[in-house]
């Protein structure tokens, strides 16, 4: 089973053993921290570019292969993100949601289903995914508009007005962008967001059993690596909000001065979102045990969940 494969069923897997958050990271075995000390090697240039350049490609090719089986309906995002329910000025009020990078609509579609007044922009990079968006029974124009747009050149304010977003959601996706890239992509969201709008996130955490499992070889720079089928992930530390400026100033000037690896500029999430200019609200790792008994596995999941407000502007005076 590839990477993917096991990542995706592990993550989907309804039994939890022992659930948790907090701020702090895993604590790693000594097996594994030498573990990740030995796994040096990256790909070589010419191969990141050219995931680069296939990257559309190779998720277009993922959803050929697994159509609209193989994720599950994520039925869990009212009960971790209130904001769902709750984020409306009045009652009543007809929430407006873009979910960046909604695959095939396993998240869209239970909120659909749940939710009468809520409208929701649905975009991914993969125009495959689009389609089976469309082509599901459930899908309608009235209440959810499908389209293709990649978040890090596409202009997505030619599909959605500036500031009229109550609340964008980035559930598994922040992680497959390049981190070159990131920050444009966070930089249309919070142009589509209105002031008091939110992002609710949720991605692959430092130290997750899928960032461990990874063989030499498939490692593009720190906590970067891609999967057999040439999709990649990267692995998020939550970071602290206090000294993220200062890191991601200091390492700027370093890669201007000595290539370093741009990767470096964004492990801390906080300071990715600040920097684009939102507040946090939680930033958060979110540790279980999960059990997949048809692999016969029980096996780490970090995960990181995190809530960032785009400020209201101050009144004058």
């Amino acid at each position: 089973m590839s990477v993917t494969g096991e990542l995706d069923s592990l993550e989907s897997s309804p039994a939890s053993l022992h659930q948790s958050s907090g701020l702090s990271e895993r604590t790693l075995t000594p097996d594994e921290l030498e573990k990740l000390r030995n796994d040096r090697v990256l790909l070589s240039d010419f191969k990141q570019q050219k995931l680069e350049i296939d990257a559309q490609k190779n998720w277009d090719l993922f959803y050929k292969r697994n159509t609209t089986n193989f994720f599950k309906d994520r039925h869990w995002t009212t009960r971790e993100f209130e904001e769902l329910k709750n984020c409306r000025e009045s009652q009543g009020q007809k929430l407006v949601l873009l979910e960046a990078g909604c695959g095939v609509g396993n998240c869209i579609f239970p909120l659909l289903e749940e939710d009468l007044s809520i409208f929701i922009y649905a975009c991914d990079f993969s125009p495959r995914a689009v389609e089976f968006v469309k082509q599901n029974a459930l899908y309608c124009t009235e209440r959810c508009l499908a389209f293709q747009c990649d978040l890090t050149k596409d202009d997505l304010q030619a599909t959605i007005q500036v500031e009229t977003v109550d609340v964008a959601t980035l559930i598994f996706v922040l992680s497959a962008i390049h981190p070159d890239k990131m920050q444009k992509a966070l930089e249309q969201i919070y142009k589509a967001l209105r002031p008091g709008g939110i992002v609710l996130f949720r991605d692959y955490g430092l130290y997750d059993h899928a960032m461990l499992r990874f063989k030499s070889g498939n490692k593009l720079g720190e906590n970067f690596y891609v999967r057999q089928d040439g999709t990649r992930s990267f692995f998020f530390s939550r970071g602290q909000c206090s000294i993220c400026f200062f890191l991601i100033i200091c390492f700027t000037a370093l890669k201007l001065m000595f290539c370093f690896p741009s990767v470096l500029l964004i492990e801390y999430l906080a300071g990715l979102f600040q920097q684009a200019g939102f507040e946090t609200l939680v930033n958060e790792y979110v540790l279980r045990e999960t059990v997949n008994k048809k692999e016969g596995l029980c096996v780490p999941r970090v995960f990181l969940q995190s809530k960032f407000c785009k400020p209201v502007p101050s009144s004058p005076v």
